[in-house]
């Protein structure tokens, strides 16, 4: 999917399902920090009206999907804890580009893009793998949504680079993200 080098382990879902309110808690978190994702595009791209336009939409949605998150919680009797640190998005935020800023500003889409990617990827591996109805259902509509974003952050990168550099970036990118991905699929944490 995605041409990720390293697919999930399935196993991982048997450790997401073990603790619900962990994975649902760090999910709800990583949607409200694709959203604030987002926002940070908008304000570096003030001048590109239709790509402000499309990340509006983004971040709404990544809201909406923190809102539904959080009503899964509640419906079930947990409560939102507290915003975990992703250490993944981490490791994947050192490798971005700090030169120019139309370099800058490619990265952080292809930084999005591997994120979404990954994120589709897992809750494929969910829907794939869980035994609770609900939650197949419902990883299995944000898999396809995450899979649009994903397209969406790499079509605006080539809008705004040269294209062939930038699918030459983004297999550096695959390349680094399977790197880093073999240390992770350990925890009860969507990138974890």
């Amino acid at each position: 999917m995605f041409r990720l080098k390293l697919p999930t382990d399935p196993r991982w879902a048997n450790i997401a399902e073990g603790n619900l309110e962990e994975i649902l808690t760090d999910h709800a978190w990583c949607e409200q920090k694709a959203a604030t994702n987002a926002i940070s595009l908008i304000t570096m791209l003030p001048e590109h009206t239709d790509i402000v336009t499309e990340l509006l939409a983004i971040a709404q949605e990544e809201l909406d999907h923190f809102n539904q998150v959080h009503e899964i919680i509640k419906s079930r009797n947990m409560v939102l804890g507290n915003q975990r640190k992703d250490d993944y998005v981490g490791e994947l935020f050192k490798f971005i580009i700090q030169g120019s800023r139309e370099d800058y500003i490619i990265d952080k889409m292809l930084f999005a893009a591997m994120i979404e990617a990954r994120s589709c990827e897992r809750f494929k591996v969910l829907t794939e793998n869980i035994k609770d109805e609900e939650l197949k259902i419902f990883y299995y509509d944000l898999m396809i949504s995450e899979a649009n974003h994903y397209t969406t952050f790499i079509k605006f990168a080539r809008q705004l680079g040269d294209p062939e550099k930038v699918n030459q970036r983004w297999e550096e990118w695959l390349a680094y993200e399977a790197k880093i991905i073999q240390s992770y699929g350990k925890k009860e944490t969507i990138h974890g």
